[in-house]
């Protein structure tokens, strides 16, 4: 019983590896709606995991590698393929390699973060998850009329994503801790997040929203490093 408790967290994560694999299977046939669907669903099963290890209180070695090695296929290399084919329709002139800056910084930020215990509150560098939903979000919305389907857009987040991977800058975690105020200022700053992120999502139903809200976790991050 308590190796199948132990078990049901990697389960999960397994899952989201699955999503990512899926995702990376229908972009290539150019199925920009799913492939970003199962990034998203992915997203859903690594909240999930580690949800269910501290519930269960079944955290283990083990499944912390998994977990990045599950997050860097669904949220470092599917994302890539996803710019690769977004820039392959619009028929760019400069190299497509530039692509594959996301899975590297994917794998350097996700590397960093397994041997640094600084990051269990916060996050240094933006968290590979919500880089992966930006480029997802981008891809259930694709549209070569749009803005999501201008070469120089894709240009900008093909560099500056990447680069926030990496950066020293400091992202507040969504995890309350216990011994943590109700007033202090990370939670107020979560709970801004949070409520302006249900507002952006009710006004407009779209996943359009979505980069939106991730600049704004961006912005919210930094507002409280310089507090």
């Amino acid at each position: 019983m308590n190796a199948i408790k132990r078990n049901i967290p990697n389960i999960i994560t397994l899952s989201n590896l699955f999503c990512g694999l899926l995702s990376i299977v229908l972009i290539f046939d150019e199925n920009f709606i799913l492939s970003g669907s199962f990034i998203l669903l992915g997203a859903l099963f690594d909240f999930l995991d580690g949800f269910t290890a501290r519930f269960l209180s079944a955290y283990s070695e083990f499944g912390k590698q998994l977990d990045s090695f599950s997050d860097l296929v669904t949220f470092g290399i599917a994302p890539a393929m996803i710019l690769f084919q977004l820039f392959s329709c619009t028929k760019v002139s400069f190299p497509l390699i530039i692509c594959f800056l996301f899975p590297i910084c994917a794998a350097i930020r996700l590397s960093k973060f397994n041997i640094n215990d600084e990051q269990k509150n916060e996050f240094i560098g933006l968290p590979t998850p919500a880089a992966g939903i930006f480029i997802a979000a981008i891809s259930l919305n694709y549209n070569q009329t749009n803005i999501f389907g201008n070469e120089i857009f894709l240009l900008i987040i093909s560099i500056i994503l990447p680069i926030l991977l990496v950066s020293k800058i400091r992202f507040f975690s969504l995890k309350i801790n216990k011994g943590e105020s109700k007033k202090s200022k990370e939670n107020i700053f979560r709970i801004i997040l949070i409520i302006s992120s249900i507002i952006i999502l009710l006004s407009t139903f779209s996943f359009v929203t979505i980069p939106f809200i991730v600049i704004l976790y961006l912005i919210l991050s930094i507002t409280n490093n310089l507090i």
